[in-house]
């Protein structure tokens, strides 16, 4: 397309020398094609570094350089102290062996591998299950049976499990009535009879007191 126009009249492109022996490329573009050219005017770049030659050949001496002012740098601002780490408080006692179980299922499937927070967040689900009389082993078993192929939050799943199957609570054991006292055999007419102690018999006493 350069070239159909440099062929048109609409466009030269020439080749200028600089004074320090370069050449640059140079276009000129013309509304109308034809028309008298004027001569090419010098470049801002060159006539800057003439003037600037002729100026160097003018001065006798170059000028002293000027004395550095050396300015006082000022002291590395100190680091900004790291915050201090957020402090957790302690799991409550009552809630350490259902925090141990969770720890623990990993070894039973590697899937199940759950974060400390997330142990301490499912640690009361289980304390409720091991609190209705629920063995450890049973709890671990339940947890971790048929899991889904592509589990991917074991933490949402579990507790999702821990409240859809939960056992119930063990109903109430009856209190036994207090056993009967001992068979006695009296003294006195060698009766048999209840009595927490040997002694006379009912009647015995009676005829006794009489």
């Amino acid at each position: 397309a350069l070239r159909e126009l440099e062929a048109a009249g609409f466009l030269a492109r020439t080749r200028e020398r600089l004074p320090d022996g370069r050449f640059v490329p140079r276009t000129i573009s013309y509304n109308r094609p034809g028309a008298d050219r004027e001569a090419a005017r010098e470049t801002p770049r060159a006539r800057e570094a003439s003037e600037t030659r002729e100026a160097g050949e003018a001065q006798e001496e170059p000028p002293a350089p000027k004395a550095l002012e050396r300015r006082p740098v000022p002291p590395a601002a100190a680091p900004a102290p790291a915050p201090p780490a957020p402090t957790r408080s302690p799991l409550p006692e009552r809630h350490h062996a259902a925090a141990s179980l969770l720890a623990g299922l990993r070894g039973r499937e590697p899937r199940m591998l759950l974060s400390e927070r997330d142990v301490r967040r499912l640690a009361p689900g289980v304390t409720e299950w091991l609190e209705r009389g629920a063995h450890p082993e049973a709890v671990s078993r339940t947890l971790c049976a048929t899991l889904p192929h592509d589990l991917a939050h074991p933490a949402g799943f579990l507790a999702h499990r821990l409240a859809a199957l939960m056992p119930p609570p063990l109903p109430a054991v009856p209190v036994a009535p207090p056993p009967p006292d001992p068979f006695q055999n009296c003294d006195d007419c060698d009766r048999a009879f209840r009595a927490p102690e040997p002694g006379l018999c009912g009647g015995c006493r009676a005829w006794a007191a009489a």
